[in-house]
């Protein structure tokens, strides 16, 4: 009697794709020790244009996205960070 377990390319699959995600994983982190310690550069707030953010909002709330009470309340916060 022949007994069939299952589909042996299947699992030579499976047990492939492991192997090659744990190569690649591996290669990652030696490329990341080999670059050392990478200095941060020193973070630069983005100028915000609140006029252009509360038009945007504005435009929002006319095409029905938001409601009165939402405009208001995002537009306060704008206002006041």
């Amino acid at each position: 009697m022949i007994i069939r377990r299952g589909h042996p390319l299947l699992g030579a699959a499976i047990v492939g794709g492991v192997a090659y995600k744990a190569g690649q994983a591996k290669q990652a982190q030696q490329q990341a020790q080999a670059q050392g310690p990478q200095q941060a550069a020193p973070a630069q707030a983005a100028p915000v244009d609140k006029f252009a953010q509360i038009e945007r909002l504005n435009q929002l709330k006319k095409s029905g996205a938001l409601t009165e009470e939402e405009f208001q309340r995002e537009k306060e916060k704008l206002l006041n960070s």
